[in-house]
């Protein structure tokens, strides 16, 4: 029997090494890529590195970052740290809890976007402010 994905819920599967540096308001975090979305995370990395002054909205940071590519396994619910690209809008986005969209307690965007990492550690993101500037880099590892 196959298993079913729903929109709901979607398993995190992600590589081994933590290859990419993620940096808030001068909080680093470490995040790692996802399988599940191969051509927009070549893209991205391909734009690395990628920074600009964020958006909040709810628990979640968006900013500008244009990308030449479609929605892959695209999901509205999303895990928590969920690193995704909006195509449509051009954004990339930094989920780490509850959003306005938000049923309950899940991270959740606005519209379906393609997750393409994850933060590992999210507590240091629960105090930022609206303007906040991401930066994303790759790591020597």
């Amino acid at each position: 029997m196959t298993p079913v994905v729903t929109e709901k819920y979607r398993p995190f599967v992600a590589t081994s090494m933590t290859d990419l540096h993620v940096t808030v308001d001068g909080r680093d975090l470490e995040a790692v890529w996802t399988d599940d979305a191969p051509e927009t995370r070549v893209a991205l990395e391909d734009a690395l590195p990628a920074a600009g002054e964020a958006t909040r909205w709810g628990d979640e940071l968006y900013f500008d970052l244009a990308l030449d590519v479609p929605l892959e396994n695209a999901s509205a619910v999303v895990p928590e740290g969920s690193i995704a690209y909006w195509p449509a809008g051009g954004k990339l986005c930094l989920f780490w809890g509850p959003t306005p969209a938000s049923e309950d307690s899940e991270p959740r965007a606005a519209a379906p976007v393609t997750v393409i990492a994850r933060v590992t550690d999210t507590e240091p993101l629960a105090d930022l402010e609206d303007g906040a500037r991401v930066r994303l880099e790759r790591t020597d590892v």
